[in-house]
């Protein structure tokens, strides 16, 4: 289904150069307007990726998710950076970032998920438990807040990854009733599964080699948070301290103390919603030794303090 030339794709092969701009846009800069892609109502939409033509540089008022079903497209991110997607890879790209595409042939067959921001409401709050990896994630979706403008990830392999996303293709294709929210699921599981298989993504892949990095460096801290030190990653990776802390900075906005200091307390958040532990026994479970510093970088971050925490359910005031 997927693979059927398009109505759009006939024209070019019959002698059209260009792509028509009219269809995705009414603005004169290029911006590909989810109205003209979305029906009323919708969160979310998939279209083929027009082929036999170049995608002049262009941005989206929606969140753009192409996933490489089979061969390969050639992106160019911010008029500098060139990607090139391979089957089973997946590229989010949120909507400060300027993309063009490169002709693609008959057998390149990428597909685009159209998807409005609020769409992600549902899939956030189902990854109940605060980690870096999610904050990533979430922050590279996040519009005008966000450091980087897009994701890339090689998800060949991973299995759980490519089901869900065949099965949201699947769910769209065949306008299933409720659409929308079966879908919001299969991302809040996707973005749970992309945190699950951190250490996998790009691996292997020399053209991603500080992303890998940065995978690695969060999914250390996620499960090093009580001990984990810039010394030990810079062993692991076989880099200096001060290289790792560049890209963290670069890629995060926040270098590896901070980092470390919001997983612990994140952790510790998660522990007083849902354990009986003592407040005491979780500063010591969280690696803190300091108490006071403790109390007062929770209170910063959760505008209350953990009793009040725990008091109101979980929520922060």
């Amino acid at each position: 289904m997927l693979k059927k030339i398009t109505p759009e794709e006939q024209e070019l092969l019959g002698g059209s150069k260009e792509i028509q701009k009219e269809r995705y846009t009414n603005r004169r800069d290029f911006v590909v307007d989810s109205r003209l892609l979305l029906e009323k109502g919708r969160l979310i939409e998939i279209r083929p990726h027009t082929r036999f033509a170049y995608f002049p540089k262009h941005r989206h008022n929606y969140v753009e998710m192409v996933y490489m079903c089979a061969g390969k497209t050639t992106h160019i991110i911010n008029g500098n950076k060139e990607l090139t997607l391979e089957e089973g890879d997946l590229l989010f790209l949120n909507q400060n970032v300027y993309h063009e595409i490169l002709p693609s042939g008959e057998d390149d067959i990428a597909v685009n998920f159209i998807i409005l921001p609020e769409f992600f409401d549902r899939p956030i709050s189902m990854v109940e438990r605060e980690n870096i990896m999610r904050d990533f994630l979430i922050s590279t979706l996040a519009g005008d807040t966000a450091i980087n403008d897009y994701l890339y990830i090689r998800t060949k392999g991973i299995v759980p990854v490519e089901n869900l996303l065949e099965n949201m293709i699947w769910t769209i294709i065949g306008r299933h009733p409720m659409m929308d929210t079966i879908n919001q699921t299969s991302m809040g599981l996707l973005l749970m599964n992309l945190s699950r298989f951190a250490d996998q993504i790009g691996r292997g892949d020399p053209q991603q080699g500080e992303q890998n990095l940065m995978f690695s460096v969060l999914d250390y801290i996620d499960h090093h948070y009580q001990s984990g030190t810039l010394a030990e990653i810079s062993e692991i990776s076989h880099l200096p301290t001060y290289q790792v802390s560049r890209m963290l900075k670069k890629r995060t906005g926040k270098n590896f103390k901070e980092l470390l200091q919001l997983r612990k307390l994140q952790q510790a958040a998660y522990l007083l919603q849902n354990t009986t532990l003592s407040v005491d026994k979780i500063i010591e479970h969280i690696g803190y030794e300091n108490s006071s510093y403790f109390y007062r970088m929770f209170r910063d971050k959760y505008g209350c303090s953990p009793s009040e925490y725990r008091a109101s359910g979980g929520q922060a005031l």
